[in-house]
């Protein structure tokens, strides 16, 4: 105990990330308790979203579920050179996945299309927008699609960091996404600019989190008209045969093409597969407590509301234009018991929630639990993709009328 005003005394906060992850695993049973509690609301708030997507075989909707266990810390996607799992996707099967946001007047509108699709999304949001517009991050659960993280700030580079900042902005990621959600969000995380690294991978896999990495992407950063990105995407989409799929909540290009890419996934035959968590991610609990409070003195305050704006600059608002998974199980792999790891009752209510979806609908689901790898902090980093590769790699070379863009290969193992 440390003094503190006028004679009181104030537990010490954990100075470091290893000793706020100690605290974690103590306070365990508590989290359970709450996260069964909000489970269940959630739980409710997904079925009302997919009410009426049941009959309706004209829309996308979903044709499978996979639910993975993160605790091995795996990593998914193509565009990689860390050691990465088998793809658990089939041919013509397709995730959807956005990132960077919210951002009200995109995310509402990408929201509204993906409902009229009857389809899921993984959402990997940044926590300081999170922290911005907590309401659309709620709107993002409550229609039953998957929030991960994408760190607090978005760091280009992240691997050049010293390594408790990174792990800071990972760990404060998922507080401010999990504070603004008020619900249990998924231990999913992708890297900004999808530069991992061998350090940072070995931190996530000790804390039980799973990396998406991608297999298609959009170029929705760099194509401002709808109906090229259309193009471009369900291009490399076809190419690919499917795959994980990059998109940008903060595009007003993305919002205005994605009609449009459903409707060609529809008839071209492409089916979509949901991700979920076997078991919610736990945020440090002195970060918890510090985002749920940051949102409260925000909300006490009677000023203009926020208007933060992306990363790659300012966007205005737009007009918006949206069934879900009997049950095949892959015989689970042995997985490490780390600082993510829950009670049984925390387990038990996260792996309800998957259940009680699948009974509302009839869509079969998956569940991936890839062992642990040997993932050592090596002084030589991988090399990832850093943001002057992907603006190369992604910049448009035009003849007259003709435009072509330039997609980045993905690197094999």
């Amino acid at each position: 105990m440390r003094p503190g005003k006028k004679g009181m005394t104030m537990a010490k906060r954990p100075e470091t990330t290893t000793a706020r992850i100690r605290l974690l695993a103590k306070s365990g049973r508590l989290a359970a308790a709450m996260m069964a509690a909000l489970v269940h609301a959630s739980m409710n708030s997904a079925s009302a979203a997919n009410a009426g997507c049941e009959t309706q075989a004209d829309k996308l909707g979903v044709a499978r579920i996979v639910e993975i266990d993160a605790q091995g810390g795996p990593i998914f996607g193509s565009y990689t050179k860390q050691e990465r799992e088998d793809s658990f996707l089939g041919a013509k099967e397709v995730v959807l996945t956005f990132d960077d946001g919210p951002m009200p007047w995109i995310t509402r509108s990408i929201l509204d299309t993906l409902d009229e699709a009857c389809t899921k999304a993984t959402f990997f949001s940044v926590g300081r927008m999170a922290l911005a517009y907590p309401e659309v991050v709620k709107e993002v659960a409550a229609r039953g699609h998957t929030l991960g993280t994408h760190t607090m700030t978005h760091p280009f580079n992240m691997f050049r960091l010293k390594p408790d900042v990174a792990h800071d902005q990972i760990e404060r990621g998922f507080a401010a996404v999990a504070a603004a959600a008020n619900t249990p969000i998924a231990p999913f995380f992708r890297f900004p600019g999808l530069a991992d690294s061998h350090e940072l991978m070995a931190y996530l896999q000790s804390r039980g989190i799973a990396a998406f990495t991608v297999d298609v992407v959009s170029n929705d950063s760099y194509i401002g008209d709808p109906k090229r990105l259309t193009e471009l995407t369900m291009r490399e989409i076809e190419r690919n045969n499917g795959g994980i799929v990059l998109f940008h909540d903060i595009k007003r290009s993305t919002a205005k093409a994605l009609p449009e890419i459903l409707r060609q996934l529809k008839a071209g035959g492409f089916r979509i597969v949901h991700l979920t968590s076997k078991t919610p991610m736990q945020p440090l609990p002195d970060l918890a407590v510090a985002m749920s409070d940051a949102l409260a003195k925000a909300a006490s305050k009677s000023g203009k509301p926020a208007t933060l704006m992306p990363f790659y600059g300012t966007t205005g608002p737009v007009v918006s234009q949206s069934a879900d998974p009997v049950a095949t199980q892959a015989a689970p792999s042995a997985a490490p018991e780390g600082p993510n790891t829950t009670t049984a009752a925390a387990t038990t209510t996260a792996g309800t929630m998957a259940t009680a979806t699948a009974a509302n609908s009839a869509v079969p689901i998956s569940q991936l639990a890839p062992a642990p790898r040997q993932r050592v902090a090596s002084t030589k980093a991988s090399r990832p993709i850093d943001k002057a590769e992907w603006s190369r790699a992604t910049h448009k070379v035009r003849a007259g009328k003709r435009s072509r863009t330039i997609v980045l290969k993905a690197t094999a193992n």
